[in-house]
């Protein structure tokens, strides 16, 4: 069987998808364990094959000529430099992967596990191969029964097409669908159980209590976190050495109400119960998928302003951000949008002496949603203050544009944006930047690190270089690293499946202290020096320490 099944491969597919597996050896923004290693090369084995497969087809179609006394020797010879060039890059792969974990203050790795790595490789080429093998059986069955009514190469032109379309209909739409419905009721599930570690708010001003508008249990897994966790008044007046307000945190899950607008409304009731209006900030937050709010984020800005701070947060799915960007994508554009008109609306009605400043915020997912919940000529008459987006996904078009029209001579890892009166960039070794011009009346800043694939991830670096690759590298991106046609796209498609895997302060997972530059940038705290900056981020650094 082994025999036979090895006589079937091609030959040029064999050469060509070593030569891809060797290639997808070579370092990119994540590094990459042995399981995670060897499920990409397969895949890039597969898809070389296929590539292999379908030049010799071609070199076939056009008639050239196929000396087949030499076919024997041929195939010999392309395994053995398949191999040999795979070999090359095996011997390269520890400091190739060493080179990213040095930078990240990672422990080195030693070596991998050759038999691992191969086993999990061959797998997903033996999977992969199969399918495609199941498409090329079903687009020949279909060529075969329209041959009799059309000429041949139109028969197998509308074979090849109709294969496509079939299975393209039972990936997504029947496969794809069952699978994500049974997903999607396993995580409403989980997010319905209810943690007995985390009590019910006793305090009637907590959202969540018995005076609350939202109840308990309609809060979620994750809202119950957000609501109960945090900085309180006590641990913030410790670290300034005088008195502070407890923070107001208002949440709303999604069984809370019907429709997301009946959800906004909620939101702006019992925000006005908790006279979260009176605080000096209020933060209008766009939760991930799950409805998770990163608490690096707002456990720093309530210690800024010594706990006078208030935000809100709407769930708009259970679903993981990836998966609900792409089985609901409208859902949190929805809900980010019906939230910020609720509160907007109702916030500047208030007299402009008299009211918190008004801040956006989201992580990753929410960062995406949160810059399409308003529209600039909404809000141009009355702006709130500004805007914190961090991790921004590759698919946000205002992130998009801005980067694409950056200045000349910055690198778009971090761009500089016309004279930064408006729009600033962050990331681990810099603060949003300084320029000769001062803040206009909103302030914008993503906070992104060149680590991160979810942030640069392009489908267009299956033939070309992105442009965060050209010139000077970020801080904590591999020198080593290298553009590699078609590879590099799925290296980095890898790369955002486990991106939140990093070690805090690179890829996609995002520090306390990164959160504090550039809330200090856009939000001016008062009586806050360096020297209380320092020990603010060496707090967060170090939480075992008061």
């Amino acid at each position: 069987m082994a025999s036979k099944f090895s006589r079937s491969l091609s030959p040029t597919g064999a050469f060509i998808g070593l030569v891809f597996f060797a290639s997808s050896l070579t370092p990119s923004l994540m590094p990459r364990s042995d399981l995670v290693q060897g499920a990409l090369s397969g895949a890039c084995s597969a898809i070389g094959y296929m590539v292999g497969v379908a030049l010799n087809w071609l070199w076939k179609y056009l008639e050239l000529p196929t000396p087949s006394k030499w076919a024997l020797p041929v195939r010999l010879a392309s395994l053995i430099a398949g191999f040999s060039f795979s070999s090359a890059f095996l011997w390269n792969a520890v400091e190739w992967q060493n080179s990213i974990r040095v930078i990240w203050h990672m422990d080195k790795v030693d070596g991998v596990e050759p038999l691992k790595l191969a086993g999990v490789s061959i797998a997903a080429f033996v999977v992969l191969l199969g399918l495609g093998r199941l498409f090329q059986f079903a687009a020949r069955r279909i060529s075969h029964r329209i041959v009799r009514f059309v000429p041949r190469r139109v028969s197998n032109l509308l074979g090849l097409t109709m294969a496509a379309l079939l299975f393209w209909t039972a990936g997504q739409g029947l496969l794809l669908k069952w699978v994500l419905n049974a997903t999607d009721a396993s995580f409403q599930k989980v997010d319905a159980l209810v943690d007995h570690d985390i009590p019910a708010p006793t305090d009637g001003s907590k959202t969540g209590s018995a005076a609350s508008l939202v109840s308990w249990e309609g809060l979620g897994r994750q809202g119950r976190y957000f609501v109960t966790s945090g900085p309180n008044a006590s641990s913030i007046g410790a670290f300034w050495k005088q008195n502070a307000r407890e923070p107001i945190r208002t949440y709303v899950g999604l069984n809370s109400a019907d429709t997301v607008e009946a959800r906004a409304a909620l939101a702006l009731r019992e925000l006005q119960r908790q006279k979260a209006f009176d605080r000096s900030i209020l933060v209008i937050i766009v939760p991930t998928g799950t409805g998770w709010v990163d608490p690096a984020a707002m456990d720093t800005l309530e210690f800024l302003h010594r706990g006078d701070v208030a935000s809100v947060a709407v769930q708009y799915s259970y679903l993981a951000s990836w998966l609900s960007l792409m089985v609901e994508p409208d859902n949190g554009q929805a809900a980010a949008k019906a939230l910020f008109t609720e509160v907007y609306s109702y916030w500047k009605t208030l007299p402009r002496g008299q009211r918190p400043h008004l801040y956006l915020h989201g992580l990753s997912l929410g960062a995406l949603n949160s810059q399409l919940s308003t529209d600039i000529y909404d809000v141009v008459a009355d702006p709130f203050q500004g805007a914190l987006w961090s991790g921004p996904p590759f698919r946000s078009e205002r992130w998009r544009t801005i980067t694409d029209e950056r200045q000349s001579g910055s690198p778009a890892w971090l761009p500089r944006f016309r004279d930064g009166s408006v729009v600033r960039f962050a990331n681990q070794t810099t603060p949003p930047e300084q320029t000769d011009a001062a803040w206009g009346p909103m302030r914008i800043i993503y906070l992104q690190y060149a680590s991160d694939p979810i942030v640069f991830f392009e489908t267009s670096s299956f033939y070309r270089e992105p442009s965060w690759m050209h010139g000077t590298r970020g801080p904590d991106v591999s020198p080593s690293f290298r553009w590699i046609p078609a590879i590099t796209m799925l290296q980095l498609a890898f790369d955002m499946a486990i991106a939140t895997t990093s070690p805090i302060g690179f890829g996609h997972v995002y520090a306390p202290e990164d959160y504090i530059d550039s809330w200090v940038a856009l939000t001016d705290p008062v009586n806050v020096d360096h020297s209380d900056l320092e020990r603010l981020k060496m707090r967060f650094a170090n939480p075992g320490n008061p």
